[in-house]
């Protein structure tokens, strides 16, 4: 069975920080490439953050410079380093596993955590 597991919300002040964590089980995480999507009410999902098992990041213009994406492969977890976050960071955080090519296997996706940066 396989579980995404994603931790590390919370209500946090604008400017601060926040380290989201997604932990993974019963796939072979060196397959997947990792990606954190999110979605504030009303709006579309977005993908915000990508990271292949080697080593290759890509970021929504929106964050960056702001967030970090990285990987444990030993540890089976993916992590997002959120800096200088703004109101507008506001969204439930979701965690994706994906193998390409597209469409020939299933992805995986996590229950989402909520991140709020307000004053």
């Amino acid at each position: 069975q396989v579980q995404l597991v994603e931790s590390g919300g919370g209500l946090v002040q604008p400017g601060g920080s926040l380290t989201l964590s997604c932990a993974a089980s019963g796939i072979i995480f060196d397959l997947y490439v990792m990606n954190w999507y999110r979605q504030a009410p009303g709006k579309q999902r977005e993908l915000v953050a990508t990271a292949s098992s080697g080593g290759w990041t890509n970021y929504s213009d929106s964050v960056k410079g702001r967030f970090t994406i990285a990987r444990d492969n030993a540890k089976n977890t993916v992590y997002l380093q959120m800096n200088s976050l703004k109101p507008e960071d506001t969204a439930v955080y979701v965690c994706n596993a994906a193998r390409l090519p597209v469409g020939r296997y299933s992805d995986y996706w996590g229950q989402g955590t909520q991140v709020t940066v307000s004053s």
